[in-house]
């Protein structure tokens, strides 16, 4: 019976998460969470009373292989981030890899992701596209902005408020004035915000209304 489940929890709205996933969350031994504050509202929504337990950026390295043994030796664990799917920009790659080369069962339920509603909200072509998550902070930002300028399909990032400004402005610079973006927030929430326009356009709104949440940044791919 050991397995590891990785279950998606929701971006914002505590609706969106599937009747399967609350199952799996009731029914597991244990249930690790990136801040258990966050998961703990969640589960006083839909009464979960499983133990939680942190796993996050700053212990995954040191926990990954103590909680790989756990499920060998029989539990049944599932893994969450604060919202959408875990691994996705978020602890949990570890852990995977952890469990697959002990031969222990990993289960991934389908769910809430923030990058696909705002690929969808943005208008551009979303057959193909390239997510690139965060981009670098410092080492290989400006490499990598290079190489996006070039890229044929549409092109996904995540940002947060306090770098969305340069990150538009970086974008402007190095991709180009002519190409078009999206940038959506608050994605399911009561102040979702979908803002499309030029790079110019869209320095210029978050310059007037100061950006809060995180935020998706989808870019019009190369013609």
């Amino acid at each position: 019976m050991s397995k590891l489940y990785i279950v998606p929890t929701p971006i914002g709205n505590l609706e969106d998460i599937t009747l399967r996933a609350i199952r799996i969350l009731k029914e597991v031994d244990l249930v690790l969470a990136e801040d258990t504050r966050t998961t703990r509202k969640l589960f006083t929504r839909y009464q979960i009373d499983t133990p939680l337990q942190s796993y996050h950026i700053f212990n995954e390295h040191q926990k990954t292989a103590e909680i790989a043994e756990r499920i060998a030796t029989g539990q049944i664990i599932a893994l969450v981030s604060d919202a959408g799917t875990p691994s996705i920009s978020d602890p949990g790659f570890m852990l995977v890899r952890e469990c697959l080369e002990k031969n222990i069962p990993v289960e991934c339920l389908p769910g809430p992701t923030a990058l696909i509603p705002a690929l969808v909200n943005s208008g551009f072509p979303s057959d193909k596209f390239c997510f690139e998550g965060f981009l670098p902070h410092k080492k290989g930002r400006r490499t990598k902005l290079v190489e996006l300028a070039s890229e044929p399909r549409t092109i996904i990032l995540y940002e947060s408020p306090h770098r969305i400004l340069r990150t538009l402005q970086e974008l402007n610079e190095v991709v180009g004035e002519d190409r078009r973006c999206s940038v959506s927030r608050e994605l399911s929430k009561i102040h979702e915000e979908n803002v499309r326009g030029t790079f110019a356009e869209l320095i210029a709104h978050f310059t007037r209304r100061a950006p809060k949440g995180e935020m998706v940044v989808v870019v019009e791919a190369k013609s």
